[in-house]
């Protein structure tokens, strides 16, 4: 192989690499920069790239560190020192980061160099990445459709081989979503888990940073870093962390997996219902009995998640005023009208639209008989995943009711939009973890091939068994070893012109 291959590479394959001295960090920053360069202005995946900060970092990197040189993409909402952090929203636009958010400070203890932030929807708010302020991202599968949101960004520039593992944030699905659409891993731990300082935050009852990776194992590696009690943090839980990749490679005898009723229902695209047939068969013959399960109350998720989310985004979103930093409206009259201009200039439609529903369901005489009850549906929800859980070890679900969708398809039709994260916000409302990984092909008119993703459903903090289960089904698949063939022509091309340096690297 040769460094213009590396970026196909998964972390710990890299690992190898860089563990034998075969190559070294600033070789694989600048195979990872060349990849970029080539394929990012079809994707989108990047907002900001800060190779020189990077470079500085891999020539002290220590490679026998968990992740020790290993380049790590972050969304644009996690802050990293010296980094922009905009969210995706002019209101942010020419905003600096002035420390590390702890899961950033946790990932360079164990070695990893952050170097590039990636695309989103505007404040985590949507389901496609459409709703960044800079550009939509695009999917490497097919670039006339949707990655996925809100961290479309970091799977985008997975699946494009523009990165070898990154970071998301899931609050509705942002993470578990865009994994599906674009054929790769996705994690949300746990609620407390993983420290939210210095994540900006959207639905702070809701909000969870989480790796997004080529593989289960990769997962795994990034959340031993990353999860852990953090004192800055008040919601952060003070639980032992185990290693999660002790219980990888194990068998599923003796595993019961519960296929929930509410999410086989009509409407989910054909093609996805097959797939997640086939892979409920597929369980049974690595050992682990599926059966029947209900959680009663999934039809009420959405609503209360709505009510819930935009009524936190109203009350957190309130900081950016414009006074002390970010967009600042010029030449306001007084004190109100600046309030009102900035805010009006800074945030795009959606945002607005979520801020206008939270402040109403959060007002005088309507906060019992929306906000309140919101909540009431939110135990009831949390009830269903506890009374599941005492029959079977984790669910299994699709993570998507279709494939990507074309761009520009729901703009002007949020409740379809919002429709899209239908089989992951209960999960958030619950506070449990749940995973994403690939599980088959859609396909569609014209010959292009979509990515399936299935989630799996697992209790609070037993993020090691989600990922066991996993493990388990992706290693006997080969469904995360498929590559778009975008990533594969960028892989082609840049091998042939590296063939003539003939520099062998032994793997």
């Amino acid at each position: 192989m040769t460094l213009s291959d590396l970026p196909a590479l998964n972390v710990a394959e890299l690992q190898v690499l860089l563990r034998r001295r075969e190559v070294s960090p600033r070789e694989v920053l600048e195979a990872l920069q060349k990849r970029i360069e080539e394929i990012d202005p079809q994707i989108g995946a990047y907002l900001s790239i800060d190779f020189e900060d990077a470079f500085r970092q891999a020539e002290t990197a220590d490679v026998n560190l968990p992740l020790g040189g290993v380049p790590i993409a972050i969304k644009d909402m996690i802050s990293v020192a010296g980094q922009p952090c905009t969210c995706g929203s002019k209101i942010l636009r020419n905003y600096r980061a002035l420390y590390d958010a702890t899961v950033v400070r946790k990932l360079r203890a164990a070695g990893a160099i952050p170097f590039g932030k990636t695309n989103m929807d505007e404040f985590a708010m949507g389901s496609s990445t459409e709703n960044s302020n800079v550009r939509p991202a695009r999917n490497p599968w097919d670039v006339t459709r949707v990655p996925g949101g809100s961290s479309g960004g970091s799977a985008a520039a997975l699946a494009a081989g523009e990165a070898f593992a990154a970071l998301g944030t899931d609050t509705g699905g942002s993470i578990r979503q865009p994994a599906a659409l674009s054929g790769v891993v996705g994690l949300k731990p746990s609620y407390g888990r993983v420290s939210r300082f210095g994540v900006v935050a959207f639905a702070s009852s809701l909000d969870q940073a989480g790796p997004l990776t080529k593989t289960v194992r990769d997962a795994a590696l990034l959340l031993n870093a990353m999860a852990g009690h953090d004192p800055r943090d008040s919601t952060c839980l003070n639980e032992s962390v185990p290693d999660y990749t002790r219980r990888l490679g194990r068998d599923l005898k003796g595993v019961r997996l519960g296929l929930p009723r509410e999410y086989l229902v009509d409407g989910i695209d054909r093609q996805v219902r097959a797939a997640i047939d086939a892979a409920a068969a597929y369980f049974q013959s690595l050992g682990a009995e599926v059966v029947d399960v209900s959680l009663p109350h999934t039809d009420y998720a959405v609503a209360a998640y709505y009510m819930i989310a935009s009524g936190e985004a109203s009350a957190n979103l309130a900081r950016f005023d414009g006074v002390r930093y970010g967009h600042r409206a010029e030449k306001a009259q007084n004190l109100f009208e600046h309030y009102g201009r900035t805010r009006e200039e800074g945030f795009g439609p959606e945002v607005k639209r979520r801020i206008i529903l939270g402040t109403y369901v959060l007002s005088s005489g309507y906060y019992e008989a929306y906000y309140d009850r919101a909540q009431k549906v939110r135990e009831l929800i949390r009830r269903d995943f506890a009374q599941a859980f005492e029959k079977v070890d984790a669910l299994i679900s699709p993570t998507s009711p279709e494939p990507a969708f074309p761009v520009g398809e729901r703009s002007a039709d949020p409740l379809r939009m919002y429709l899209a994260d239908v089989f992951t916000i209960a999960a958030n409302l619950a506070g449990i973890c749940g995973i994403s990984v690939p599980c088959g092909f859609a396909q569609m008119e014209g010959g292009t091939r979509l990515p399936i993703g299935m989630q799996l459903l697992g209790k609070a903090l037993d993020e090691e068994s989600i990922l066991r289960i996993a493990h388990a089904y992706e290693q006997s698949t080969t469904w995360h070893k498929e590559r778009p063939p975008l990533a594969e022509n960028a892989h082609a091309s840049a091998a042939a012109a590296a063939s003539a340096a003939r520099r062998p690297i032994q793997l």
